[in-house]
């Protein structure tokens, strides 16, 4: 799995042509091995939740596996909250390798040893 990321920015321009600042963009794609492609047809993954959105009602679902894949991509006014979403993403995605972990388990079985390492 690799995660693909590309920050653009272009001038705002008022509607005489002055300069009204940056706008930043940030794309992003999620780029899946073959056999972790299978595994989310398999397990219908397409719509697990990689990223969440604060709301005032909670917390809802942002990116899924889906979008992620098809690739996405933010307009943005502030550099800093581009940053702040790009550390976001990276640390979301974070969580796939275990998923894809998991799901390759099924029909076997796991072995645990006692007493557990940390992080296990």
């Amino acid at each position: 799995m690799q995660l693909v990321i590309k920050r653009e920015q272009a001038p705002v321009k008022s509607l005489l042509g002055g300069h009204k600042g940056v706008e930043f963009t940030l794309v992003y794609r999620l780029l899946l091995t073959d056999e972790e492609c299978e595994l989310a047809d398999q397990y219908k993954l397409g719509d697990y939740p990689v990223t969440w959105k604060n709301l005032p009602s909670g917390q809802v679902p942002d990116d899924t596996l889906r979008d992620m894949v098809a690739g996405r991509s933010q307009t943005l006014t502030d550099v800093t909250t581009l940053v702040g979403n790009e550390r976001a993403i990276k640390d979301a995605c974070d969580s796939l390798p275990k998923l894809f972990e998991i799901v390759r388990t099924f029909g076997g079985q796991e072995v645990i040893d006692y007493p557990r390492e940390s992080g296990s």
